[in-house]
């Protein structure tokens, strides 16, 4: 089997998402905290790479949608923390 550069990049996409809810299932890493919501957002973005090379329109729905929910927590995190800086 030849692996090319775009599978490899949706390879690491796929292991760095699944590090991510592996950290969360071990208690290692919460929900809330702001590297579970980068590690899913970069990990959709690179298998999102890999997917404008070799296209499946189910996937790319999938991970477009994953990485925009990532966002929102990572949009969340932040107007979190400064409320609570403004509260202080």
């Amino acid at each position: 089997m030849n692996l090319s550069l775009t599978d490899l990049t949706g390879i690491l996409g796929v292991i760095v998402i699944i590090i991510a809810y592996m950290l969360l299932q071990f208690e290692k890493m919460d929900a809330k905290d702001l590297a579970f919501s980068v590690l899913n957002t970069i990990g959709a973005l690179l298998i999102i790479v890999s997917l404008v090379y070799d296209w499946n329109l189910a996937s790319f729905i999938m991970e477009s949608t994953w990485m925009i929910i990532s966002m929102y927590g990572i949009f969340k995190y932040y107007k979190m923390k400064k409320k609570r800086k403004d509260a202080v």
